[in-house]
């Protein structure tokens, strides 16, 4: 089978789109042995996430789902879901600038801007360990997670998906190669995880680092930008609107507090279209 494909990017965290409304028999062929190889940078296609876009099902605008370079799916993807939306938007299947996208945790809603960026509202951050999920006797700003011979501190947090935020003084120097994994595979996350780095340079900048589960270190991660800022709000070291800085660019992020939802805007952007063999 023909499969055609659309390489998009969000700062540098790149992705193929599948447009399974136009070509639902693709996902009978879509299995994790075959998403592994379209994802091998030198043997297929190479990216950090597959994104399809389905017929919506619970009352959305469309449906949104994500499978990781390990061809295992995954709940939330924020880069992902800005370049979902220009994707639709750019190929006429909708001329909403807003729309509503269902995914395995609930609607998100994305808003194409006049400069052509994409807003997303996130959803609202969940912090109980059961929903996370955590394996924790309560809910706490920071938990001691042992790596090892080493204790490091941790914030957790749920923007869809699971994330362990720490803070470190400089992310430069960062262990995310050789800790990423070990906190992605942590027991005490059942689903794994994405482990964040995050440097505070004020209350209103980070810089931040992310190991993402099932795919290693991405040059950006939208659900790992709002986790770190959710989790210093949470803290009382950062304000309520922060600019992150990854290696592959910049997001912003924003949220009001308790029971409100994230808000993030950064760009889409669509590098070629193609054809592959299955």
């Amino acid at each position: 089978m023909k499969l055609q494909f659309t390489k998009m990017h969000g700062l540098g965290n790149d992705f193929i789109v599948i447009n399974a409304i136009n070509q639902p028999a693709s996902l009978t062929f879509l299995d994790p042995a075959t998403i592994r190889r379209l994802a091998d940078r030198h043997f297929g296609i190479g990216f950090d996430q597959l994104l399809i876009v389905e017929q919506a099902r619970e009352g959305g605008d469309f449906r949104y789902r994500i499978f990781n370079a390990d061809g295992g799916e995954v709940e939330q993807c924020g880069n992902g879901a800005r370049c979902f939306a220009r994707f639709v938007r750019d190929y006429n299947l909708t001329d909403k600038n807003t729309i509503r996208v269902e995914t395995a945790r609930g609607i998100i809603t994305p808003t194409i801007e006049n400069n052509g960026e994409v807003s997303v509202n996130m959803g609202v951050p969940q912090f109980e360990p059961a929903e996370i999920p955590f394996q924790a006797a309560q809910r706490m700003p920071v938990y001691p997670l042992q790596i090892g011979d080493k204790t490091i501190e941790i914030s957790a947090v749920s923007i869809g998906n699971p994330h362990a935020v720490q803070i470190i003084p400089d992310i430069d120097l960062a262990p995310v190669t050789t800790e990423g994994p070990k906190i992605e595979a942590h027991p005490l996350f059942p689903e794994r995880v994405n482990a964040g780095f995050m440097q505070i340079i004020d209350r209103a900048h980070i810089r931040l680092r992310v190991f993402e589960r099932g795919t290693g270190e991405t040059l950006a991660c939208g659900t790992g930008a709002c986790a770190a800022v959710v989790c210093g709000i949470l803290r009382g070291l950062l304000d309520t609107t922060v600019q992150v800085a990854m290696h592959g660019g910049n997001l912003q992020i924003r949220w009001d507090g308790k029971d409100k939802p994230v808000w993030m805007t950064g760009p889409a952007i669509t590098v070629f279209e193609g054809t592959i063999d299955l």
